[in-house]
């Protein structure tokens, strides 16, 4: 029998088409980003590591502040990780098609596949950065709930609204160059009115509800509940399930209606 890497592109139906290509794509992206790098893959952990460690300073040692949970870096690192996907993921789909206009305009392949090899491929630097977590963990003397089993619904969900994101962005750029600027103040916005530096439970308390429509509140929620179980707000993880589903649909709509001009445009 044939193994999969020796079927011809034109044996393969759609969706396996679609996967191969992806992955192709998705493995190009990190020997680009790898292959001359001569740190690799710490480069990935370090950025996170470093502003860690600047707000568990700021935060513990200098204004002795009790915002999250303890140990703080854990709390830190468990949505800081994640925020990274996030993060690098939309602040490069900015850059999807103007990027590759000469490749994507010469493949016959789905052009969703330009923002989804990115949210692949950031995702993939997530999953590789959990082991410095678990390390952090080890060290700080943090134990694993059983609520630990809900991060994989974390991933998925939050794989989804990147995704949804990604689509709407990428195209819009393209006749928006302005966008790109903006997106970095939003995402920068976010930052901070997200709960990755503090619990939202350190928010006041008429701002609880409010605080559930950000779809990252509750992704960050079931993250967290891998080591701090009473961070679980299922209301939350709701509502960002929801909006992550909702921002998708809306992705894909934006994005098929939008491609042909974008074709044109590029």
């Amino acid at each position: 029998m044939s193994s999969y890497a020796e079927v011809r592109p034109e044996q393969l139906t759609a969706l396996s088409r679609y996967r191969h290509s992806l992955w192709l794509l998705t493995q190009r992206d990190l020997r680009v980003r790898y292959s001359t790098s001569f740190l690799g893959y710490f480069w990935s952990i370090l950025d996170p590591l470093v502003m860690a460690g600047i707000y568990w300073f700021v935060f513990t040692q200098v204004f002795h502040r009790g915002v999250g949970h303890q140990p703080y870096i854990i709390f830190l690192l468990s949505a800081l990780l994640p925020w990274m996907w996030f993060n690098g993921t939309v602040s490069d789909c900015t850059r999807a098609f103007l990027r590759e206009a000469k490749l994507i305009r010469s493949t016959r392949i789905p052009r969703t596949i330009w923002v989804n090899r990115l949210v692949l491929s950031k995702g993939i630097e997530f999953l590789a950065s959990i082991p410095v977590l678990v390390l952090f963990a080890v060290f700080a003397g943090a134990r694993p709930s059983g609520e630990i089993v809900f991060f994989p619904l974390a991933i998925v969900i939050q794989a989804i609204l990147t995704a949804g994101v990604g689509l709407i962005v990428a195209p819009l750029v393209v006749f928006f160059r302005d966008l790109e600027r903006a997106v970095k103040l939003i995402l920068r916005f976010l930052f901070y009115a997200s709960p990755i530096i503090y619990s939202t439970q350190d928010l006041p308390h008429q701002l609880h509800f409010w605080a559930a429509f950000n779809p990252l509140n509750g992704i960050f929620s079931l993250y967290r509940a891998a080591f701090f179980p009473g961070n679980l707000d299922w209301f939350t993880v709701g509502v960002s399930a929801a909006m992550s589903v909702a921002f998708l649909g809306l992705g894909l709509l934006v994005f098929t209606r939008t491609e042909r001009a974008v074709l044109k445009e590029l």
